[in-house]
């Protein structure tokens, strides 16, 4: 499996989900400059991973969306291959329109670092191999995951299985139906302000989030086939 992580100015959570994929999952991984294009590459997998995109001037994401490697990303999707965004990635992929809805600032217009227990909806097929999982402990830290989406989206959302994961007994920054996961209604792109590769490692006290990756992993593979 070939996964590309894109790196925008102000990411710094690149090397963490770089060295969590090949040192507990065997993946090779290459790191790609938000500047370059890269569709020839053909990746199985394109991560956008957490951070500070731009400083997040304006707003999360919304400068890294106009970027060449989104480009590349619009047509990696396109030919039905998956992404993942995590934290300002999800942001990322909100602005750019690859999923729906918007993340703004917290509720309680703080940042926002701690733990925090996730709802799964094995009916989606990124977390097809959670469903024997009832929750699971994944960190959060940010300050703009308050997830905001229309009732109309919210309940396509629904309708088709996307959203993915949901804040199970604490809701921390005012997501609307505690959401802390979605995926486009294609099952290409997923989404996600918690933080699973800070939750793989033993040295860390928590791996709930190696059922996610490893959920996530087998789908994209699984597809190939």
């Amino acid at each position: 499996m070939n996964v590309g992580i894109i790196t925008f100015p102000g990411s710094n959570c690149d090397y963490d989900i770089q060295n969590i994929l090949c040192s507990f999952f065997s993946v090779k991984t290459e790191m790609l400059w938000y500047r370059d294009s890269f569709e020839q590459k053909k990746f199985d997998l394109l991560i956008l991973p957490g951070g500070f995109s731009y400083g997040d001037y304006l707003r999360p994401g919304a400068i890294a969306r106009f970027t060449p490697a989104m480009s590349s990303l619009k047509e990696h999707v396109r030919s039905g291959r998956k992404a993942l965004g995590i934290c300002n990635g999800f942001q990322i992929l909100c602005e750019a329109g690859f999923l729906p809805g918007a993340l703004l600032q917290n509720q309680n217009l703080k940042h926002i670092c701690k733990d925090t227990v996730l709802n799964i909806n094995s009916q989606n097929k990124f977390s097809h191999l959670l469903h024997d999982t009832a929750s699971l402990c994944i960190p959060i830290s940010h300050s703009s995951g308050n997830y905001y989406a229309t009732p109309d989206q919210i309940r396509k959302m629904k309708d088709q299985n996307q959203i993915v994961f949901t804040y199970k007994d604490d809701n921390p920054n005012g997501s609307v139906a505690d959401i802390a996961g979605i995926s486009d209604k294609n099952t290409r792109v997923l989404g996600m302000m918690p933080h699973p590769e800070r939750a793989v490692d033993p040295i860390t006290g928590k791996e709930d989030g190696k059922k996610i990756l490893t959920s996530f992993l087998d789908y994209c593979i699984g597809d190939e086939t």
